[in-house]
């Protein structure tokens, strides 16, 4: 792998795991478009993928940084006794909430991604990621109230539902985030809470994910040069991350009509399409 694609695979990486258009998706499908001879389930990747899911997740804490000290200070008690039980309420939520990732992707996030995690796949997926986005936001439109709900206001039953729907970026080309948004969505959140309930919820579980990837280079410790492109990866990635966050955090919040749909559109456009190349 050369520094420009690496570079160019950070960008990726930190622009689409925030927007909800798959970033293993893109991690899959764009390589294969460019005939760039990569296994991203190799050793040689292994470092690389590390630090691009640490500068993703460092890109998240500090742009939520103000939440999670609202949170944990509400928690203590500092704030008085109505945001105490919010944010405690909330911090448990978050806690519900990623316990399906832990389960199901302990248990067969492997076999899916081997079965699944060819390029053409992702494209599949991708494109039905898309037709997702827009069913959801037409429902949105025309069948769900219009009302919007607080976070603190979530049974755990649905936030474990949210979970679920989380679950569903194992196959390359469904979005974690726009599944999280959707599954919040379905359950009367508007797009801005959706995304940030999703983003929350993700740092943990990429934190833990980095920590078992980072785990495996014991067996195989990287080169200086193999580390040099992670850590400048990482740095692009990061930065890549922390705007995407905030144009989407600002979108979503003068947009909750009909936020969704650019997203879909151009899923299914690139999701199609790219299947189409790899096809023929």
């Amino acid at each position: 792998m050369t520094l420009i694609q690496a570079i160019i695979i950070a960008i990726i990486q930190g622009s689409t795991e925030q927007f909800p258009i798959s970033s293993l998706g893109h991690a899959a499908i764009v390589p294969a478009i460019l005939h760039w001879p990569l296994d991203l389930h190799g050793e040689m990747f292994l470092p690389l993928l590390v630090m691009l899911h640490l500068g993703t997740c460092v890109a998240l804490l500090v742009f939520f940084w103000r939440d999670w000290v609202a949170l944990f200070t509400g928690a203590a008690g500092r704030h008085g006794e109505t945001i105490q039980m919010d944010s405690i309420r909330i911090l448990a939520l978050l806690v519900v909430a990623t316990i399906p990732a832990v389960l199901i992707g302990g248990l067969f996030e492997h076999a899916i991604r081997s079965l699944f995690g060819t390029a053409r796949y992702a494209a599949v997926f991708l494109t039905l990621n898309g037709v997702m986005l827009l069913l959801v936001d037409r429902m949105r439109a025309g069948l769900l109230p219009t009302t919007t709900r607080p976070l603190a206001s979530l049974g755990f039953g649905e936030a474990l539902l949210i979970g679920l729907f989380q679950c569903l970026a194992f196959f390359p080309g469904l979005s974690r985030s726009g599944a999280c948004i959707v599954g919040g969505l379905l359950r009367g959140l508007s797009h801005e809470n959706s995304a940030r309930f999703a983003f929350l919820m993700a740092q943990p579980v990429i934190l833990a994910a980095t920590v078992l990837e980072a785990l495996k280079l014991r067996h195989a410790p990287p080169q200086p040069e193999q580390m040099h492109m992670a850590i400048i990866a990482a740095v692009v990635a990061a930065v890549v991350a922390l705007v995407c966050t905030g144009i989407l955090m600002r979108y979503f919040r003068d947009h909750e009509d009909w936020a969704l749909r650019p997203f879909g559109w151009y899923c299914i456009g690139a999701g199609a399409l790219s299947f189409l190349y790899l096809s023929f």
